[in-house]
């Protein structure tokens, strides 16, 4: 059975709705808000998160209408309703991909809320087995970059392993001190990002730097041009794409056939989309990690779930939020990551 058709007629009855806004400093030194969405009926409240990057769409969102959503719905309907709608009807969004984001909000919510309706959970509608998760630790390494934080991240947990985003800044000699802790599995270049605070111009240098430095890493993101095609395309069974992945159609129609998709389920909008491409992706030989977007709250829990049901053993970018808070200390949570106490599209926290 397709992983669309297991979830699509599940029966949802929502009566409420409320939002709550959620801030916090990260390790990328800004300051991150989300908000959570609360879908609430028959006694049982199901929960999502709203990854929009702009601050300003997140203080209109709880002060604006509610979407009307109160009645029964199955999880299809619903999703077709949401793409019907404007989910920014007080204005905005500042950035066109946040509307795949809010509706990713209110599509997990849903489903939460179904499944506990149900007397459920999400790996059991799947029928998929909850493994340990495999992740990596995304982080930025200063400016001027230096490996002090990977090194002080090993010397606390030697299992660690990581993603990191190189920059034109890499010298030849932080390239070995990296490479020699045989730790790195991502490098992500964000060669497809434009008008961004992470915008990485293609560099032929850096990217022969690295592919050469780094020969059996995931390269995520590169920008093809005229210096960078050749290269690149050698490489194509360990090339990765994460921004430009929205869809199904949207990985066919990229410069090379990817050995990789890191999924970002809130870059998909709906659950129909998400789990679409990633049975695409199993059917055609293409690896899949997931990824995710400096959540706050439930959020972090459910692609660290998705993670566990449908890739559990790729380099996740999925870390615990400890690796993100600025102001935590070691011990952090080990690798890999237990999954324990699912209940709806949820994983239970004391």
């Amino acid at each position: 059975m397709a992983l669309y058709d297991a979830i699509a007629d599940l029966p949802v009855h929502i009566e409420t709705e409320e939002r709550r806004q959620r801030r916090a400093e990260t390790t990328s030194e800004f300051e991150r808000v989300t908000t959570e969405i609360e879908l609430s009926g028959e006694g049982a409240v199901g929960r999502g998160e709203d990854v929009t990057y702009d601050e300003v769409d997140h203080d209109r969102f709880p002060e604006a209408p509610d979407l009307d959503l109160a009645g029964e719905w199955t999880i299809d309907s619903l999703s077709n309703h949401l793409g019907e709608i404007d989910l920014f009807a007080d204005g905005g969004p500042e950035r066109e991909p946040s509307r795949a984001y809010r509706r990713w909000a209110y599509e997990s919510a849903a489903l939460d809320l179904a499944c506990r309706q149900a007397g459920t959970d999400v790996a059991s509608v799947l029928d998929r087995e909850v493994e340990p998760v495999r992740f990596v630790v995304s982080t930025r390494l200063g400016d001027p970059p230096s490996a002090d934080r990977i090194e002080r991240l090993l010397s606390a947990d030697p299992d660690l392993e990581f993603k990191l985003d190189p920059t034109p800044a890499w010298t030849t000699d932080l390239v070995a001190a990296i490479a020699d802790t045989d730790a790195v599995r991502i490098l992500d270049l964000k060669g497809w990002y434009e008008g961004t605070d992470v915008d990485v111009p293609a560099d032929p240098e850096l990217y022969d730097l690295v592919i050469d430095s780094f020969p059996e890493v995931v390269i995520e993101d590169p920008a093809f041009t005229v210096e960078t095609r050749e290269s690149l395309s050698a490489e194509a069974d360990r090339i990765a794409f994460d921004y430009p992945v929205s869809d199904r159609e949207s990985l066919r129609s990229l410069p090379v056939d990817p050995g990789w998709c890191n999924v970002k389920p809130s870059r998909f909008g709906s659950l129909r989309s998400l789990l679409e491409t990633i049975e695409y992706c199993l059917g055609n030989d293409i690896e899949l990690y997931g990824g995710g977007q400096f959540e706050l709250g439930v959020g972090r829990d459910q692609i660290q779930l998705l993670a566990s049901l449908l890739y559990p053993n790729g380099p996740n970018d999925v870390a615990p939020r400890a690796y993100n808070d600025p102001d935590s200390s070691p011990p952090y949570p080990g690798n890999p990551l237990s999954i324990d106490d699912v209940v709806g599209f949820r994983i239970e926290r004391e």
